[in-house]
């Protein structure tokens, strides 16, 4: 399972959306893998990520690059999110190439994962699907406000602060942009996709208020 699978939207609005992240198993291969997460956060950062993290210091625009490469551990897990699907292939091989060890998870559209790793001449090893949200799902907020919200897959983007966001942009006190760095800030591991959430809140900011309850 993943923290990165439960990212709620549509075809259209997460066609520009990927994690990719490494993770060792604690009881396998773990020890010694600070300096291969630090390997991996070297490559990745050669793609221009929008975001990028690690569970155990924070994320870019939180911590800061230079603190992360600083504080990788054997139990790091470290992120990178990208736009481009054209970009895959050329990770993904470059990943294949350095043969690091951790496992190497990606989150996306499936069609788009399958493709970027055929033409990185990787076979992938497991699918995971999200099966949605069950139970009393009448509690939730609008679909608008989850897309935003489950980019955090532990859930550190509250609701009300993506309503608190859309507000401010809605009375001109921050810009979409601005709205969605303050959002990026809160997911500890670096997974949230600021560009996402500047389309996204763009949007539900266009709306009218009672529609983004």
């Amino acid at each position: 399972m993943t923290h990165s699978l439960h990212r709620a939207g549509t075809a259209a609005n997460l066609q520009n959306d990927f994690v990719v992240f490494a993770i060792s198993a604690q009881t396998v291969n773990a020890k010694g893998s600070a300096a291969k997460f630090a390997r991996f956060f070297e490559i990745v950062s050669r793609y221009n990520p929008v975001n990028m993290g690690d569970m155990k210091t924070g994320n870019i625009f939180s911590a800061g690059k230079e603190a992360i490469q600083k504080g990788f551990q054997d139990n790091s897990i470290v992120h990178a999110v990208f736009t481009d699907k054209e970009i895959l292939p050329k990770v993904f091989k470059e990943l294949r190439d350095a043969d690091l060890g951790p496992s190497i998870v990606v989150s996306g559209l499936l069609h788009d994962v399958n493709e970027g790793c055929e033409a990185a001449g990787i076979k992938r090893h497991t699918i995971e699907h999200s099966l949605g949200v069950w139970g009393r799902t009448e509690k939730l907020p609008s679909q608008g406000i989850l897309e935003v919200a489950t980019m955090c897959g532990h859930g550190m983007v509250a609701f009300n602060l993506v309503k608190e966001m859309i507000d401010q942009i809605q009375g001109g006190r921050k810009t979409p942009r601005e709205a969605a760095l303050e959002l990026a800030r809160q997911c500890h591991c670096g997974i949230v996709n600021p560009v996402r959430a500047e389309q996204l809140l763009k949007a539900l900011a266009a709306r009218g208020r009672h529609e983004v309850a």
